[in-house]
C-alpha cells in the first residue's frame, strides 16, 4: 500500500512523463481519457459552460486548483472577469504549459491542494476540475476544507470529480458488457476480427496506464463534507467516455441523443447531480 507522500510523488511523475506531454496530433496524451469525436463535441462544450453558472464572474483572483495546462478553450472563460488566474498544481509541467497559454493573466504555484500556501479568504472564486480524486483518501475532507478556506466572504467555487460507481452508470454498464458481448459475438459469426469495430477517433481506446485515483459517493460527499461547509450538488455531465464510445456515434444520430441527455441533465440537475457519473460540486462562503 502507497503512502500519502508516495502517492503524490506518483501522481507527479504521471502527469510531468505522461498526462501532459504533447503527442503528434497537438493533443496531450491525457486527452485519452475524454471523448473528442466531432458527434460529441457539441455535449461535451456545453457542459463545460455549465461550470460558469455556479461562479461568481468576476473578482481578482480565481484559482484554479489542480489547473493542468488549462488544456480545454472552455476553461479560459472562467477567469475571463478576473484580473488573475491563480494556477495550481502538483506539476511543473502542467504549469509551464498553463503559462504558455494565458500568460500574464496567470499566476502559477507549484503545491499540494490539500495544504494551499494561501492565506484564508484570498479567493473570490475557484474551480477544481478532476483533481480532489488524485488525493489519498485521508486527505479528501482536507482537500475540500483548504478550498473552501480560501474563498473570500461570498466568493464562490465549483468543483468537479466522478463518482465511485453511481447508479447509472452502473445500469448503463450492465447494457455496454451485453453489446460488447454482442458485438463479438457477430464478428466472430461473421469471421472479421473483433478488433475491425469502426473506429470512432483519437480516443477510441483508454491508455493503459494511469496514475493514482479515489473516488467517493455521493452519501460520503453530503455527510462528510455537507456537515463541514454549504454545498450543493448539481450535475455536470450523467455520462461517461465508455458510455458515449459505445452507444453515440454519427451514424446513429448521435448528436440528437446526446441534446436529449443534455436536456434531462437540465431538468434533472440534482438528480442526475447525485446518481449521474460526474457531479457539479458548487462551495459557498
Amino acid at each position: 500500500m502507497l503512502s500519502d507522500t508516495e502517492v503524490k510523488h506518483q501522481v507527479r511523475e504521471f502527469y510531468d512523463r505522461v498526462g501532459w506531454q504533447t503527442e503528434s496530433d497537438g493533443f496531450y496524451q491525457n486527452a485519452s481519457y475524454e471523448d473528442l469525436r466531432p458527434v460529441s463535441q457539441e455535449y461535451i462544450h456545453k457542459c463545460h459552460l455549465r461550470v460558469l453558472r455556479h461562479l461568481n464572474l468576476r473578482g481578482r483572483y480565481l484559482m484554479d486548483a489542480g489547473s493542468g495546462p488549462i488544456q480545454y478553450p472552455e476553461y479560459l472563460e472562467y477567469s475571463k472577469g478576473y484580473q488573475y488566474r491563480v494556477c495550481a498544481d502538483i506539476s511543473f509541467v502542467a504549469l509551464q504549459e498553463a503559462r504558455k497559454r494565458i500568460k500574464a493573466h496567470g499566476l502559477f504555484v507549484v503545491c499540494d491542494i490539500a495544504n494551499l500556501p494561501f492565506k484564508s479568504g484570498c479567493l473570490d472564486g475557484l474551480v477544481s476540475l478532476h483533481t480532489l480524486h488524485h488525493l489519498p483518501a485521508q486527505e479528501h475532507v482536507q482537500g475540500y476544507q483548504e478550498l473552501h478556506r480560501t474563498l473570500a466572504e461570498n466568493g464562490k467555487g465549483v468543483i468537479v470529480n466522478g463518482w465511485d460507481n453511481p447508479p447509472l452508470t452502473v445500469l448503463f454498464n450492465f447494457w455496454i458488457r451485453l453489446y460488447e458481448r454482442l458485438y463479438a459475438r457477430f464478428k466472430r459469426q461473421s469471421n472479421a476480427p473483433v478488433s475491425q469495430q469502426p473506429s470512432t477517433g483519437k480516443s477510441e481506446t483508454l491508455p493503459g496506464r494511469g496514475t493514482f485515483v479515489r473516488k467517493e459517493n455521493a452519501a460520503w460527499l453530503q455527510k462528510e463534507v455537507g456537515s463541514l461547509m454549504p454545498i450543493s450538488i448539481w450535475c455536470w455531465r450523467s455520462v461517461n467516455v465508455r458510455f458515449l464510445r459505445t452507444f453515440i456515434h454519427a451514424k446513429s444520430g448521435g448528436k440528437t441523443w446526446l441534446r436529449l441527455i443534455y436536456w434531462l441533465e437540465e431538468v434533472f440537475p440534482h438528480f442526475l447531480g447525485r446518481n449521474g457519473q460526474y457531479p457539479l460540486v458548487e462551495l459557498r462562503k
